[in-house]
């Protein structure tokens, strides 16, 4: 697990280094230095022109330092200043001072004309950037991006990108790298942040461990080695032993979703797979996944509630460990009976995607059966739909909109985006860092549903099953960009892919 930071989370950090543990604000900005610095050398010939550019505060001291550390090093070096020195920070001064004493070539940033640059080192502004850039800062940046270096490096977080958001506060500056301290800033993982920041290097300057633990950050990520999470399958164990999932799924010639999702929840390891469906649907399922047992019902039936209807649909849901609602079931007027008489019935697990999403955004009051084992996965519209806020409002805000729906409910809410976030009814925040443009395809998000089912069968906790089915499924999909590239992916693939970083981890 990797934590994530707010920019306010992080200045507490850096606080409660200083003010509590002893070490001193200027032992971080060394260390900080050294570790752009020792970036910096690798994308640079001594002989060739490097701008640093420094606003008036930590983050512009850090810049001043590294430059110092470069000059001394032999290279070409230019500070330039970006601020009024006399409203500098105090450890922004003694670097400057100590700067311009060992021989750096500093200038005035606002008289600064540009010419050629090989390496740009980005220090302007740092996580406490909070208001729309203007001005003489916004000219700068204009002038020096307009000249293209050939290499970016940013000092913890690209200029202009907002700490929490990801959003350009008016004008941003692109790095190739971005070398950040402490803990990733969520900015850095939400696009355009994301985009801006490129290779992001997490430098340890000095931060205790117990830091994190004083500013109580809910927001994290995983990588690889978290797929330890998955739960071990015992020798002594029969096909009951791994769950039962149900799929309430598909419709009348869209039998392509409750496919791919169970496909991808036996590929995670689900025991027993049932679909629940129309009859049309029952011969071509029963052909493409004959491991799936199909209990079909007449759509008639579903509208009219019948009482056969019911008492079959309570019987399945009495029979599951975990249930996925929503994928193909199509907009017909029966689907909200069916729908309602799930979440009435349901006393396990209930992932929503989908039609189910859809439904629920149209009969608002079907709200009110959400419990806490409730996980919904909308994409944007949907979301859009469910909440009515506008999509661009979202995806400027796509951690705050899916927490407060969370919140609101007390479930667990998948927001899918090229960056997909989960909030999770213990609180956190998981902040998806797999995925790639790939799997932009249609189905992918069925086959998101059916690993998370097949995760939660198996026994995982809801909230640790939401994430770590998120990040199996980008995993996923980057491994087979990996073999085939960025454009013919199919959802079935993706599905395909599992069992094979289910057993690298077991190997491991």
């Amino acid at each position: 697990m990797r934590y994530l930071v707010t920019g306010e989370q992080m200045k507490r950090v850096d606080q409660y280094t200083i003010e509590q543990i002893g070490i001193p604000s200027l032992v971080l900005m060394e260390r900080a230095a050294l570790a752009v610095f020792k970036e910096a050398v690798n994308h640079v010939k001594q002989t060739d022109p490097v701008w640093v550019l420094c606003g008036s505060g930590n983050n512009g001291a850090d810049g001043i330092a590294a430059a110092r550390m470069l000059h001394i090093s032999g290279y070409k070096v230019l500070v330039i200043l970006a601020g009024k020195k006399e409203k500098g920070s105090s450890e922004y001064l003694t670097q400057l001072s100590i700067a311009e004493k060992t021989g750096v070539d500093v200038v005035e940033g606002f008289s600064f004309k540009a010419g050629e640059c090989s390496l740009l080192i980005d220090a302007l502004f740092g996580v406490g950037l909070d208001r729309e850039i203007l001005g003489g800062h916004l000219e700068i940046m204009k002038s020096i991006t307009g000249c293209r270096p050939e290499f970016t490096i940013a000092v913890d977080i690209p200029s202009g990108i907002h700490s929490d958001t990801g959003q350009i506060m008016g004008a941003a500056i692109p790095a190739d790298v971005t070398v950040t301290f402490g803990y990733e800033k969520l900015g850095t993982m939400l696009y355009p942040g994301k985009e801006y920041s490129k290779q992001v290097i997490v430098a340890d300057i000095g931060f205790p461990p117990e830091s994190i633990n004083y500013v109580k950050t809910e927001y994290f990520t995983f990588h690889k080695a978290d797929t330890a999470l998955i739960p071990k399958r015992p020798a002594y164990s029969n096909k009951g032993s791994f769950g039962k999932v149900l799929l309430v799924a598909g419709s009348k010639n869209m039998s392509g979703a409750a496919f791919l999702s169970a496909l991808a929840a036996y590929r995670t390891g689900a025991g027993l797979v049932k679909i629940f469906t129309v009859e049309e649907n029952r011969e071509i399922l029963q052909t493409e996944l004959p491991e799936a047992v199909i209990v079909s019902y007449h759509s008639s039936d579903a509208e009219k509630k019948t009482e056969n209807f019911e008492q079959l649909l309570i019987e399945q849901c009495e029979w599951a460990s975990v249930i996925v609602l929503g994928p193909g079931l199509g907009q017909a007027d029966y689907v909200k009976n069916l729908v309602e008489s799930v979440l009435v019935n349901a006393y396990v697990p209930v992932i929503v995607d989908a039609d189910g999403l859809n439904t629920i955004a149209s009969y608002p009051e079907l709200t009110g059966y959400y419990t806490d084992n409730i996980i919904i996965t909308p994409h944007l519209g949907e979301m859009a739909r469910l909440t009515g806020s506008a999509v661009e409002l979202i995806k400027k805000h796509l951690i705050q909109t899916a927490r407060e729906y969370a919140d609101r409910f007390g479930i667990t809410c998948i927001l899918k985006d090229a960056v997909t976030v989960a909030a999770l009814n213990d609180q956190r925040t998981y902040v998806n860092s797999s995925g790639n443009s790939s799997m932009a395809k249609a189905g992918a998000g069925d086959v998101l549903t059916g690993i998370l089912a097949g995760l939660l069968a198996m026994g995982l906790e809801g909230p640790d099953a939401a994430a770590l089915g998120v990040w199996l499924h980008g995993l996923a999909g980057d491994m087979r960009k990996k073999k085939y590239g960025d454009y013919s992916l199919l959802a079935r693939e993706l599905a395909d892919e599992i069992d094979i970083i289910l057993k690298e981890q077991m190997r491991e």
